[in-house]
């Protein structure tokens, strides 16, 4: 078979990058439609995935809304001239290049915020999976597996870290702390906002008593001369076997504090999306005790501090990552299961053990209830 993926930022190349090499492996083609945003390009190539190109995007609102008619015309020819029988992504461009190529396509999504995405996606779109933690029903070709997208490639089955990480950091035995700080330029990041720049160097210099810090910078806003902090300036393939490494992650962005949840790191987590409409995730997730959710900066502050400062709490975070993953799916699994029976997909969801959805008064596009998926 013939499958066109698409990844608009990193974290999709590490969704479906093990996908892609087991479908090859298996004598399948893929073709991964890549935008040039951030590091994405760079972990292509590093994975060694057979990219295209279909366009840019800087980390700013602007450059995305300017590029979106280059990007759709591209991604659609590219789609066209390869004839995919089945196509993956995250939301519209996948969607609508599927209804454009007369393709079907599955979309993988775990994100509520993006309503206005949902809405433009699911009428073209075959299925769409999201973990099961997710607090809206979208459609009646909703199904929903237990995990989290990141499990695509931080399930323990499928997760190898680096055992040199601290000589490529240049550091010893002592503990060390990773902030990440968002760009905030997507198109589900608008009114959002995080740390402030004060609030980031202040937070820094205060963490900078206890361990080593080191920042990731989506923005390059945060200049760290003067200040007691390292670049993060690792290949971006490494960012992984570094915050498995961590004492903590600190973080105003997304994805970085669910996949530090599934190392078994301690995890905070301070922007605008935190409060009573969060996101099923990280509601789960702080439910299990690996993710602080926290909307002031000064509860930031004290609890990083008190995470430093405790003896023995590495092991309660891993203690508690096992119990995690006894429930949790290998989500590239699922995604094999899904490219290569997508006209089955009743079929495979039967294949799914129970699930409970996380609150009885979520929200609903619809009064559909999703399938249950699993490999």
């Amino acid at each position: 078979m013939r499958y066109v993926i698409l990844t608009n930022t990193p974290a999709h190349v590490h969704l479906y990058k093990f996908a892609v090499r087991r479908l090859q492996a298996d004598g399948h083609d893929v073709k991964v439609l890549a935008r040039d945003y951030g590091c994405t390009v760079e972990l292509a190539e590093a994975f060694d995935l057979p990219y295209t190109i279909y366009g840019s995007c800087d980390t700013n609102k602007a450059s995305l809304v300017t590029n979106l008619p280059s990007h759709y015309l591209n991604i659609i020819k590219e789609t066209l001239r390869y004839d995919p029988d089945l196509i993956f992504g995250m939301g519209a461009y996948a969607a609508h290049a599927g209804a454009v190529s007369r393709t079907p396509t599955v979309l993988v999504l775990d994100s509520e915020p993006t309503q206005v995405d949902h809405l433009v996606s699911k009428p073209f779109a075959d299925a769409m999976l999201t973990p099961d933690s997710f607090r809206r029903v979208i459609g009646p070709n909703h199904y929903a597996f237990p995990g989290f997208k990141e499990c695509a490639y931080l399930h323990p089955e499928i997760f190898e870290q680096d055992d040199d990480i601290r000589s490529a950091l240049g550091i010893g035995s002592e503990p060390f702390v990773l902030l990440r700080f968002n760009a905030f330029g997507s198109h589900h990041d608008v009114s959002k906002g995080g740390f402030t720049s004060a609030q980031r160097r202040q937070l820094i210099r205060d963490l900078a008593d206890h361990a080593t810090v080191f920042v990731s910078d989506e923005g390059n806003e945060c200049p760290l001369e003067n200040l007691p902090a390292r670049p993060f300036n690792l290949p971006p393939e490494r960012l992984h076997d570094a915050l498995a490494e961590a004492s903590l992650l600190v973080a105003d962005t997304q994805t970085m504090v669910t996949e530090a949840a599934l190392l078994g790191t301690p995890a905070i987590r301070s922007n605008s999306f935190v409060g009573d409409d969060d996101m099923g995730n990280f509601i789960e997730l702080a439910r299990r005790g690996l993710v602080d959710n926290l909307a002031t900066f000064s509860n930031v502050r004290s609890r990083a501090l008190e995470i430093l400062q405790q003896d023995g709490i590495q092991k309660q975070y891993q203690q508690r990552r096992q119990r995690l993953f006894e429930e949790k799916v290998n989500l590239t699994d699922v995604l094999v299961e899904v490219a290569t029976n997508h006209e089955q997909l009743e079929r495979v969801s039967a294949l799914s053990r129970d699930w409970e959805r996380p609150d009885p008064g979520q929200e609903s596009e619809t009064a559909v209830e999703p399938e249950k998926l699993s490999p």
